[in-house]
């Protein structure tokens, strides 16, 4: 009579089964192939040894998982079922990770492995928002983000990766998929689990087998744990004073262009102070990084990233107010500064724009919205104000009414976005992450959400509109006072409404368990 481990190395000789075993009999990648992860729902007993295999292997603190375990469970007793999901980097086809990375440090190897590549990382973490999957992690300790490799070292010398020889119940396979046949045949029947956002996302390649017959009621493990994001303030900041400076910007080209129909013209201290929050947001970016010295790498991928458009876009948009606070200074020709302007202009435009688009990732429904473009661009109306408050301190008290006027209709705009930005996580679409993201704002950050809108209509339209009443009374000082009070409240009101963007996104991802989460 065999013993249970006869019994067992017989099985998996019979098999095929690769856990427990340094070798690994698979074949050789052919054209149009590559590897992926095997994932069998029905053999999992969530031991987690694939997680322990897996930091040991790496070398990885308690803290980084590159490979983690979900729960989720449906059904009534006896018809009760229990689903795990051990899931690590799917190695994706048209992996977003790779796409959004500003320093190229995604790299997808001819055996289909998304590899990362520690050395010219900075640590942006971009790509931690990016993945659906939440598989990216950043590592405080390095300073950095790491991810699975499928053991990519091992595998080239014919072994096992750690996670599949440590699964007990061979849960963990490492086959070779035929990437067009998965496309169009296979995917959306094999790489779809309860609770996974769709694999046509990236086009993951990990295939799962699931139990027949699940129960319809299933739900995760970790749906009672509820937490905040990151606050991220160094990008609350720099997003909101950089968005400043192209409002106040726009409108001393408006000023310096109306000066040619008889206006009192613009001068170098607004321009100068105009160009100063952005000259002061930009470099509070790099207190985001892993790597603050390696920030100026961040531009390296412009053809897919937003991040590397952003850096660079907004850069150039900082040089050149710089250049024309020079041309104000040094009094060159008006129409060359007008011309130097408009492209000073273009190119801060753009700028915004490239910095709404980071934003704009199906990973996070909530930010992924029109109203995340309308905001950041609405941000604009307090650089309005800036200018209407510099012009009555200086001679060019006819620019107060019709700048503070504009800035009024920017606010009006600006509430307007954000009641819609409210409004709209109601949508059906993504409503688990949006019903969440409203949970927080309404739960845990109900007073900031009040003061929020009860700061932009003060600062952005009551007084504004009693700095109006000041300056037809002839009282530019008591205007002046008002203007500066409005400006401020408006400015913490901006701040307090970019805080809110980042701390109450709810990502898509895999359930997690029940004491921990999300957590790894």
């Amino acid at each position: 009579m065999q013993t249970p481990l006869e019994s067992f190395i017989d099985h998996k000789a019979d098999t095929g089964m690769q856990c427990g075993s340094y070798s690994i009999d698979i074949p050789p990648l052919k054209e149009g192939e590559q590897y992926r992860f095997h994932f069998d729902a029905v053999a999992c007993v969530g031991c987690r040894c694939c997680e322990v295999a897996c930091n040991e292997q790496n070398n990885n603190p308690a803290d980084i998982k590159w490979r983690r375990v979900g729960e989720m469970e449906g059904g009534e007793f006896p018809a009760f079922t229990q689903l795990l999901n051990s899931m690590s980097c799917n190695h994706c086809i048209d992996p977003e990770c790779l796409k959004g990375c500003p320093t190229n440090s995604y790299i997808k190897l001819d055996n289909g492995i998304v590899f990362h590549d520690d050395d010219v990382c900075i640590g942006c973490q971009y790509c931690t928002w990016n993945c659906p999957y939440q598989v990216p992690v950043f590592h405080e300790e390095r300073n950095i983000v790491t991810k699975c490799h499928m053991c990519h070292e091992r595998l080239d010398e014919g072994q096992s990766p750690a996670c599949v020889q440590a699964c007990p119940a061979g849960a963990i396979e490492i086959e070779v998929v035929n990437i067009e046949e998965w496309l169009n045949r296979d995917m959306d029947k094999e790489a779809n689990m309860p609770f996974l956002p769709d694999a046509r996302i990236t086009n993951s390649t990990t295939r799962y087998t699931l139990p027949e017959n699940m129960p319809t009621d299933m739900k995760e493990m970790d749906e009672h744990i509820l937490k905040p994001a990151h606050k991220e303030i160094p990008l609350v900041f720099m997003t909101v004073l950089t968005q400043i400076s192209l409002g106040a910007f726009l409108a001393l080209f408006l000023g310096d262009f109306m000066s040619l129909f008889g206006f009192e013209s613009t001068n170098w201290i607004m321009a100068l102070l105009v160009m100063l929050p952005a000259a002061i947001g930009l470099p509070l970016s790099a207190l985001h990084l892993g790597r603050p010295f390696l920030a100026l790498t961040a531009m390296k991928n412009i053809k897919t990233s937003w991040l590397s458009r952003e850096a660079l876009a907004l850069g150039i948009f900082t040089g050149l107010m710089s250049i024309v606070v020079a041309l104000y200074f040094f009094n060159v020709s008006q129409a060359v500064r007008l011309i130097i302007e408009a492209l000073t202009l273009i190119v801060g435009v753009y700028g915004i724009y490239a910095q709404s688009m980071i934003y704009r990732i199906k990973a996070r429904p909530s930010w992924d919205r029109i109203t995340t473009n309308y905001k950041f661009f609405g941000v604009g109306y307090v650089g309005v104000y800036l200018l209407a408050f510099i012009s009555s301190l200086t001679t060019v008290h006819e620019a107060i009414i019709p700048l503070t006027t504009v800035g009024m209709l920017g606010a009006l705009a600006q509430l307007f976005f954000s009641y819609e930005d409210i409004r709209t996580l109601d949508a059906q679409e993504n409503e688990y992450q949006l019903q969440r993201t409203k949970r927080l704002l309404n739960e845990n950050f109900s007073t900031i959400k009040k003061v929020r809108f009860i700061t932009l209509l003060v600062g952005g339209v009551l007084l504004p509109l009693l700095a109006l009443v000041f300056v037809s009374g002839s009282s530019p000082i008591m205007a002046s006072i008002i203007l500066a009070f409005g400006l401020i409240v408006s400015f913490l009101s901006e701040i307090g409404d970019r805080f809110l963007f980042y701390t109450t996104v709810v990502p898509l991802g895999m359930a997690g368990g029940f004491f921990v989460g999300k957590q790894r």
